[in-house]
């Protein structure tokens, strides 16, 4: 079960300066994908995390990816997507520990309090969609189909410690 990140943990974006994670959500909430470039169940997820994302584009929240290896695996892994939502890059992985995530993929909500509102481990359909149930609630958004023709089977995911 994920928890709240320390305060002092700073996220490293692929453009700009890193930051506390506090920082990213004085004002906007945190919806982020979390991926390893070294499995290939991360690779599974892109396309439909990025779908997800998408719906958010216009939302009052901050949507990322957040890639568990440096700058240039992150834009190896994701490719033209590394430029299309915000990604943060975790090398060390000690955002993914902070949060106490178990397995990866793993979507999260994180609110203005650092608190996890919602997260979503490995490729659960019904997990992913819970958290983006409660996120488009507190966004007052509408929600994405979740899962939808062409996604994936499910799968628990890889271990997050790698």
């Amino acid at each position: 079960m994920a928890t709240a990140p320390p305060p002092e943990i700073e996220l490293d974006p692929l453009q700009g300066d890193p930051r506390p994670v506090g920082d990213w959500v004085t004002t906007f909430h945190l919806a982020v994908v979390v991926l390893d470039p070294f499995t290939h169940e991360s690779s599974w997820i892109i396309d439909t995390a990025a779908r997800v994302l998408s719906a958010y584009n216009a939302a009052d929240v901050r949507t990322a990816w957040l890639v568990t290896g440096t700058d240039d695996q992150a834009r190896d892994f994701l490719g033209p997507m590394a430029d299309e939502f915000l990604t943060f890059t975790d090398p060390d992985r000690a955002f993914v520990k902070g949060l106490e995530l178990e397995h990866l993929p793993a979507f999260v909500h994180i609110d203005h309090a650092l608190n996890v509102v919602g997260a979503a481990e490995g490729w659960n359909p019904p997990e992913w969609r819970s958290v983006a149930d409660e996120l488009s609630k507190q966004m007052s958004w509408s929600r994405p189909a979740i899962p939808e023709a062409g996604d994936p089977p499910p799968y628990p995911g890889t271990a997050a410690n790698g």
